[in-house]
C-alpha cells in the first residue's frame, strides 16, 4: 500500500536518457578528463623520481662508490674477458692481474704528476711574484683603484695576520677535511670491493637481478640491460681515448711554449675530459691562466688557441667518431645532466651524470623497439651491440618537386596517348 501511495516518477527527457545509466565521468568534458588523468600520472612519476633522488642523496656514501665501480668495470671487464677466453687464465687470476696492473699504472701516473708538481712549483712561485711586482702591482696602484704601495707591499704580513686571527675556523675546517678524507678512503675501499665482484662475478649478479623481473618481460629487460651496459663500455673507451688525446695535445703545446708544470696541467686536462664540455673548458682556462702568469699574454693567447682547437676537434671529430650513434647525446642534454649531477653530488655527480643519461637513453630505446633479439645474441662488452637499440631510420622520401614532376610527366603522357589515332585491329 505504501508503494501505491508514492507519487509516480516524472519521465526522463529524451536528451538525458543516454546519460541516466552512465557514470559521472561521462559528464566531464573529454579534454578536461584527459588532461587531469595525464597530470595525475605525471605527478606520480615526479613523486617516484623525487623519492629515488632523495634515497640517492641520503645514501651517496654507498651509491657513488658503487657507480664508480660500475664505470670502472665497464672499462676493465673487456680486459678480464680477453685474459679468460684468449689467454686461458682462470677468472679469479685474470681479475687479480687486471686490478693489480691498473693500480700499478695509476700509482706510476700519480707519482709522476706529484713529482713534476713539486719540481715545477718553485719556478711558478717565482714567476708569480715577478708578475705581481711587474704587472699587477702597478695596475692596482694606478687609476681607478689608487691603492697605496705600502699596503701592497704589506700583503704577506696582512695574510699572516688574517691566518692568526682565524686560526679557530681554520682548525675546524681542517678537522672537517680530515673527516671528509676518512669518508673518501672508506668509499674507495668499498668501491674497490664492489669492483672486484663486478669483474669476477658480474654475469651471475645480473642473472640474480633478472629474477625480480616478471617472466613475460624478462627477455626484453635482459636485452635492454645488456645493450645499456654495452653503451657504457663504448662510452668509457671513447672518454679515455678523448682524454688521452686532449692531454697529449695540450701538453705538447705547453712544452713547446715553455710553460711550467706541464705534466700536472696535462693530468688536469685528462681528468677534465671525464666531464664533457664543462671539464675541457675549466681545465683549459687553468692552463691559460698559468701560462699568462709564467710566460706573458702572447704565450697565453697561443695556449688559448691550442685549447680552442682541441675543444673543436673533440666536438666535431673525436666524440662523434668514437662515441658512435649508440651513446650520442644532444649538447643540451649533456649540459643539463652535468648541472644536475653537480647539484646532487658535486664533482662525482658531474662525472657520473653523462654516462648515466647515456645508459638510460640506450635502455629506453631498446625497450621502445619492436624487434627484440635473443639475450644470448647481445654481447654486453661489445659497443657495436648497443647500435641495435636505436630504431632503424625511416626510408628517405623523394622530394615534393620530384613527385610533382612525375605527376606532370604522367599527365602529359596520357594526353599524348589520348590524342593519337587508334589503329583498327586486323580482321575487322
Amino acid at each position: 500500500m505504501a508503494r501505491l501511495n508514492q507519487p509516480a516518477q516524472p519521465p526522463i527527457p529524451p536528451p538525458y536518457r543516454q546519460l541516466a545509466g552512465t557514470g559521472s565521468s561521462q559528464l566531464i568534458p573529454t579534454p578536461l578528463r584527459v588532461t587531469s588523468e595525464l597530470a595525475a600520472r605525471l605527478l606520480v612519476i615526479a613523486a617516484a623520481l623525487a623519492a629515488v633522488v632523495f634515497v640517492i642523496i641520503q645514501l651517496w656514501v654507498v651509491v657513488i662508490p658503487v657507480a664508480i665501480a660500475l664505470l670502472l668495470s665497464a672499462l676493465l671487464a673487456p680486459l678480464v674477458e680477453t685474459a679468460v677466453h684468449r689467454v686461458g687464465l682462470p677468472r679469479g687470476l685474470a681479475t687479480v692481474l687486471v686490478l693489480v696492473g691498473g693500480i700499478a699504472l695509476l700509482s706510476v701516473v700519480l707519482s709522476a704528476v706529484i713529482n713534476a708538481f713539486i719540481d715545477g712549483l718553485p719556478e711558478l712561485q717565482a714567476k708569480l711574484i715577478q708578475s705581481y711586482q711587474v704587472s699587477i702591482q702597478p695596475l692596482l696602484a694606478g687609476p681607478p683603484l689608487h691603492i697605496q704601495p705600502s699596503r701592497l707591499n704589506d700583503l704577506p704580513g696582512a695574510l699572516q695576520r688574517s691566518i692568526m686571527a682565524n686560526s679557530e675556523a681554520i682548525t675546524t675546517g681542517a678537522l672537517s677535511t680530515a673527516a671528509t678524507v676518512t669518508g673518501l678512503l672508506a668509499g674507495l675501499l668499498l668501491g674497490l670491493f664492489v669492483l672486484i665482484f663486478f669483474l669476477y662475478d658480474g654475469e651471475r649478479i645480473w642473472s640474480f637481478l633478472m629474477r625480480a623481473i616478471p617472466m613475460a618481460a624478462r627477455a626484453r629487460a635482459d636485452v635492454a640491460g645488456r645493450q645499456a651496459f654495452a653503451s657504457l663500455v663504448g662510452y668509457t673507451r671513447a672518454v679515455v681515448a678523448v682524454a688521452v688525446a686532449d692531454a697529449s695535445a695540450i701538453a705538447l703545446g705547453l712544452w713547446f711554449i715553455g710553460t711550467p708544470l706541464v705534466i700536472p696541467l696535462a693530468a688536469l686536462v685528462f681528468l677534465g675530459a671525464f666531464v664533457p664540455m664543462v671539464g675541457a673548458i675549466l681545465s683549459g682556462a687553468v692552463t691559460v691562466l698559468v701560462t699568462l702568469v709564467a710566460k706573458g699574454p702572447v704565450s697565453a693567447l697561443i695556449v688559448l688557441g691550442v685549447v680552442i682547437a682541441v675543444i673543436q676537434l673533440d666536438g666535431h671529430v673525436l666524440q662523434p667518431l668514437l662515441l658512435g650513434r649508440a651513446v650520442a647525446l644532444h649538447p643540451l642534454a649533456v649540459v643539463l645532466s652535468v648541472a644536475g649531477g653537480i647539484v646532487v653530488a658535486g664533482i662525482a655527480g658531474a662525472m657520473l651524470a653523462v654516462p648515466l643519461v647515456a645508459v638510460l637513453a640506450t635502455g629506453v630505446r631498446s625497450l621502445a623497439t619492436t624487434a627484440v633479439p635473443p639475450p644470448d645474441k647481445i654481447n654486453p662488452l661489445d659497443p657495436e651491440d648497443a647500435e641495435s637499440a636505436r630504431p632503424e631510420p625511416p626510408e628517405p622520401r623523394p622530394p615534393r618537386r620530384l613527385k610533382r614532376l612525375k605527376v606532370i610527366i604522367a599527365g602529359v603522357t596520357q594526353k599524348i596517348r589520348a590524342s593519337l589515332p587508334r589503329r583498327p585491329r586486323p580482321g575487322r
